[in-house]
């Protein structure tokens, strides 16, 4: 039995366009189950527990704003956090993509959602001869969004055999995690592009060409 694991995270909301939430973003990262990632999981979690830090859920763009559990920590201690993700993910075997929209560039919601689900049609299309290979697709999401959601549920039931939905708690997925780290940093590469970074941004990441590295 071959079996796909898809995590997806979403970054943004589905209501008008405004400066603190310029883009609506999905995420999706990908990981065919015979490729055993559990040692890299385990390592992860004894570098954060030396560090002082169990049954930590990462959420990156708290660790970059300073929030929620992170408001006490330093710069250095929540970089270093970042920074062991990032390790994290150039270490394990998955793959990752990015939907997005400009939410300036649509008068309603239902353009948006429109949108974003030609984009993942469009990729499951694109791929559909390895999504095929494998005898189970298995989709995680936290059911953050409704409109999300509805749009996997309606994609994936339509264009593959027998898709498996599952609803994750974020701190039980490492994957998931990583998930919601790559719909961040697609926030800030594009609002980079657009040289809309914020002050507690910029702060975190110390210059551009530093920057530029964590995005390559």
């Amino acid at each position: 039995m071959k079996e796909l694991s898809i995590f997806i995270d979403e970054s943004g909301d589905f209501g008008e366009f405004s400066n603190h939430s310029p883009y609506y973003i999905i995420s999706m990262v990908f990981h065919d189950q015979k490729i055993d990632i559990q040692q890299t999981i385990s390592r992860l979690d004894r570098e954060l527990i030396n560090i002082g830090l169990s049954d930590l859920c990462i959420h990156t763009g708290p660790i970059i704003r300073k929030e929620e559990i992170y408001t006490n920590m330093t710069i250095s201690e929540r970089r270093r956090i970042f920074n062991k993700m990032i390790a994290f993910i150039r270490q394990v075997d998955i793959h990752y993509h990015c939907f997005y929209v400009a939410k300036k560039s649509y008068e309603n919601v239902v353009d948006i959602i429109g949108n974003l689900s030609k984009q993942i049609s469009n990729f499951i299309i694109s791929h559909y001869d390895l999504f095929l290979q494998y005898n189970d697709v298995k989709i995680y999401y936290d059911n953050g969004q409704v409109e999300v959601s509805k749009i996997l549920s309606s994609i994936f039931n339509t264009l593959l055999p027998n898709p498996i939905f599952r609803k994750v708690m974020p701190i039980d997925y490492k994957l998931f995690q990583v998930a919601d780290l790559i719909c961040s940093m697609e926030l800030i590469k594009l609002k980079l592009h657009y040289s809309s970074l914020s002050k507690s941004e910029l702060n975190f990441f110390g210059n551009l060409r530093d920057l530029n590295k964590k995005l390559s």
